[in-house]
């Protein structure tokens, strides 16, 4: 292992000795500058220095230092002698080429009276012939300006006020307070400015309140090379606040009188702020009484122009009803179909599980289809006056033929054996649901929502069949002009799992729909009652 090792370094020995030898046999050469940074003090002169390898006379050479420009030159050597021309101005007169060595390629570049500005980056150029090499230098000027000067301010507070004051330095300096064992004080605060020539002042403040500190030490030190300049001050005592009694007392009385003050002013405003929520409460109590006092008279005004001529406004189910008698309807078990299921009270009728279900039981004429309609008649018989009840419609939700349902007044002559017609000329005046949409015998309606509580008016003496949402009081439908032939009765016919119609107590008023608040959506079909009810019911 020892005799390769004395090999290998034996081979990188006579290699480096070409090297040297096929440079010396060539115009070959390397520039070399020194590779840490050169630091010197601001006002001193400073040398760049720079070789060639191998080493041979640079006398015949270009020679130039430059800065990060190669035009920015601060000295030129060339045919033997200086080219101040393209020389800059701020190194005229300040630069000068030492060649005492220049024969064995050691030359170097001398700058008098360094500055600020002549800190950075330079480059030293050589050129033999054809062949040139640079090579890279850093030049670091520093300052260390006057030393720290320390001086009491005055009393500040329960201390003393100390301040620290250096000129020109350059990098700016470090500030540290000490005090006489050596612990490190932070500084108050730290005021740097610079001036034309880029020189550091700084001011540092520091607040002394431990009488103990009798002795403080302020230094500043350059980062680059680690110098340090200090300077201490030593504090009377005699020059440090002292707290009187009286002075104690006085400030507790005074904090004391203050947390009072504070109590009254804040017990005050509180006081005022809860008159203001009283009043401010009372006069919205009596702004929403008097909106409720106009409102009601305003309802009563449209009531009593309603009840005038409520016969031309299908508006308002509620008041309406104030004119039609309230009729407690019950099934009549003799005229249900048996596939129908009546309950004990005999007020809601639903279809039994195993009936056969119909494929479309449609009102609207044109079937021709023979099938069967599950209905049932209201024990009730009507041949004069004004009556009404309500009805509500639950819809089954279980798989199988989608849910159909009528409701309306019937004629006790009208047929209703197996598969029949449920329209006005086959005595029947109904409201039909089947598949999704609500209609009557010619049209469909439009509605926002399909009604769920159902009210329905029977009205003789006007020969009128009208239906009303009871929820939110719209009109739904009316026949009018009718021709009543005989008895009428209430009627049901339903069809669907699940499904099923209950009769309404006639006290049962809904709880969404109170009295006092009547809503009104017309259709398009009752604008030619709306006309007339419009200047009844002025908005």
């Amino acid at each position: 292992m020892v005799g390769f090792l004395d090999f290998s370094l034996l081979r990188d020995f006579f290699s480096l000795l070409l090297l040297q030898v096929s440079m010396w046999g060539s115009d070959s050469f390397l520039v070399i500058s020194p590779s840490e940074p050169i630091v010197a003090m601001l006002g001193m002169d400073t040398v760049l220095p720079c070789h060639v390898s191998p080493a041979m006379s640079a006398e015949n050479m270009e020679l130039r230092w430059f800065r990060s420009e190669f035009s920015e030159a601060v000295y030129v050597y060339q045919d033997g002698m200086e080219q101040a021309g393209e020389q800059l101005v701020d190194f005229k007169g300040r630069a000068e080429l030492v060649k005492d060595y220049i024969t064995e390629g050691r030359v170097s570049v001398r700058i008098y009276s360094l500055r600020i500005s002549d800190s950075g980056i330079y480059k030293c150029f050589f050129k033999k012939g054809s062949e040139f090499q640079e090579a890279t230098l850093e030049l670091k000027v520093i300052g260390l300006g006057s030393g720290p000067h320390v001086f009491m301010v005055g009393p500040e507070g329960t201390g003393i006020r100390l301040t620290c004051t250096g000129k020109r330095w350059f990098p700016q300096p470090e500030v540290q307070w000490k005090d006489a064992m050596g612990e490190k004080i932070p500084s108050l605060s730290e005021v740097e400015t610079q001036d034309d020539d880029g020189l550091f002042q700084i001011e540092a403040s520091l607040i002394v309140r431990d009488s103990s500190k009798r002795e403080v030490s302020c230094s500043m030190k350059n980062p680059f090379f680690g110098q340090e300049q200090v300077e201490t001050i030593s504090i009377p005592e005699s020059f440090f606040p002292r707290t009187s009694p009286w002075m104690t007392a006085f400030a507790v009385t005074f904090i004391i009188l203050g947390i009072f003050l504070g109590a009254v002013v804040f017990l005050a405003w509180k006081e005022r702020q809860e008159k203001k929520r009283t009043q401010e409460a009372q006069a919205e109590k009596e702004k929403e009484s008097k909106d409720k006092e106009s409102l009601e008279k305003e309802l009563g005004r449209r009531k009593q122009l309603y009840q005038q001529d409520w016969r031309k406004a299908k508006l308002y189910a509620d008041w309406r009803k104030e004119q039609f008698e309230a009729v407690a309807v019950t099934l009549d078990p003799d005229t249900a179909h048996h596939n129908l299921i009546l309950s004990e009270n005999r007020k809601q009728v639903s279809l039994m599980g195993n009936a056969p279900q119909n494929g479309d039981a449609s009102v609207h004429q044109g079937q021709g289809e023979s099938e069967t309609i599950f209905s049932v008649l209201g024990q009730n018989c009507f041949t004069t006056g004004r009556h009404y009840w309500e009805i509500e419609v639950n819809i089954g939700t279980e798989v199988g033929l989608e849910p159909r349902w009528a409701v309306g007044v019937c004629s006790d002559t009208a047929e209703r054996d197996g598969w029949f017609v449920e329209s006005p000329e086959k005595n029947f005046w109904v409201i039909a649901y089947n598949k999704g949409v609500l209609f009557t015998h010619l049209e469909s309606l439009s509605l926002r929502q399909h009604p769920q509580r159902i009210g329905v008016f029977l009205d003789f003496e006007d020969k009128d069949v009208s239906f009303y949402n009871m929820v939110d009081g719209s009109h739904i439908y009316s026949f009018t002009g009718i021709t009543f032939c005989g008895t009428s009765r209430p009627y049901f016919s339903l069809q669907g799992a699940g499904t099923y119609v209950t009769i309404c107590s006639a006290s049962d008023d809904t709880e969404n729909y109170p009295e006092s608040s009547p809503k009104t959506h017309l259709k398009s079909r009752d604008v030619g009652v709306a006309q007339e009810a419009n200047p009844l019911l002025p908005p």
